[in-house]
């Protein structure tokens, strides 16, 4: 009789795990079909001087380059720029390299980065144009601006990866939650992993991938919940930028000090003192260091600006018009 319990028992629990792992699987195709299908359409590739470039562009007026940070592509460009389209700007948002249909080329450091953005913008026959750098995209956008001063009507860098002096026992180039190495090794290395890890874990990728407080978003507006839902969905599919992450990780963790002081474009660097990848001391070194350059810094919204994105876009449109 005990027997026969326990057989039923097992199967009982048999039978849920397998349903448990035929609901995943569902979810994960539908799931992962759609991000692909999203980042299947919306783009052209350019062929450019620099190698292929894929791009998409959005709204009339003013050309604004955006220059989308780790694990991004066009669609990250795209979602970020899409406000600034709404208030008269022209957005050219591009897959930087290793990233969706960019190749990532035998040169891939953020000068040669920012020549690739020069032949985007020749491709598309813009001579001058604003670059908004978001975070990782830091690098290539502060190069644009020291090696094309004459294409560059403005400067803008939002929660920077950049350079900044540290003490000697610091020798980092940048700061990162603990549990980023972790997580490049292993959810980031697979599609599969990664849904399953921003479903599972959410409050761990919210602080070691969006570095900002889990807290800060739970306690934030049901919108700004699904926007900040919407940036860790927006990096599947992970495995088309996986070559751009590992190259971002390369570059992060080796920068150097630019020549900013040749800098001639305004400059508005935008930060939050509770930004997990410690960006506030970068951006206001940053605008130290490039002439008449203005920090605008925040108390809390965490590194993809919880509560804050509005009045960042309007404090942006602003600076650019």
């Amino acid at each position: 009789m005990a027997g026969s319990r326990f057989r039923k028992a097992s199967l009982v629990v048999l039978g849920a795990v397998v349903a448990a792992l035929g609901a995943a699987a569902y979810f994960y195709q539908r799931d992962i079909q759609q991000a692909r299908d999203r980042v299947a359409s919306g783009s052209v590739i350019a062929q450019t001087p620099c190698g292929a470039i894929e791009y998409a562009v959005a709204g009339d007026g003013e050309p604004v380059l955006v220059v989308h940070g780790a694990g991004g592509g066009f669609d990250q460009g795209l979602d970020l720029g899409n406000p600034l389209a709404a208030r008269g700007f022209r957005v050219i948002a591009m897959s930087r390299f290793g990233y969706l249909r960019t190749p990532l080329p035998a040169d891939a450091t953020p000068a040669a980065q920012a020549d690739a953005h020069a032949c985007l913008l020749d491709a598309l026959h813009i001579r001058r144009a604003a670059i908004l750098g978001v975070s990782a995209g830091a690098p290539s956008s502060l190069q644009f601006a020291i090696r094309y001063p004459q294409r560059t009507t403005a400067l803008v860098l939002l929660v920077p990866g950049a350079y900044r002096p540290r003490n000697a026992e610091d020798t980092r180039a940048m700061v990162a939650p603990s549990g980023t190495k972790f997580l490049f090794d292993t959810a980031m290395r697979s599609d599969f992993l990664f849904w399953a890890a921003i479903r599972l874990a959410t409050d761990s990728m919210l602080q070691v991938l969006l570095a900002t407080d889990p807290a800060l978003v739970a306690s934030a507006t049901r919108e700004e919940q699904a926007r900040v839902a919407m940036l860790m969905e927006y990096i599947l599919p992970v495995s088309p930028r996986r070559l751009g992450l590992l190259n971002e990780a390369r570059v992060m963790s080796t920068i150097e000090r630019y020549a900013l002081e040749r800098i001639t474009a305004p400059t508005l660097a935008i930060s939050t003192q509770d930004d997990f990848y410690e960006t506030w001391e970068t951006a206001r070194y940053t605008a130290t260091q490039i002439p008449r350059a203005r920090f605008l810094g925040y108390p809390t919204g965490g590194h993809v600006l919880v509560g804050r994105q509005q009045e960042v876009m309007d404090e942006i449109a602003r600076f650019l018009k």
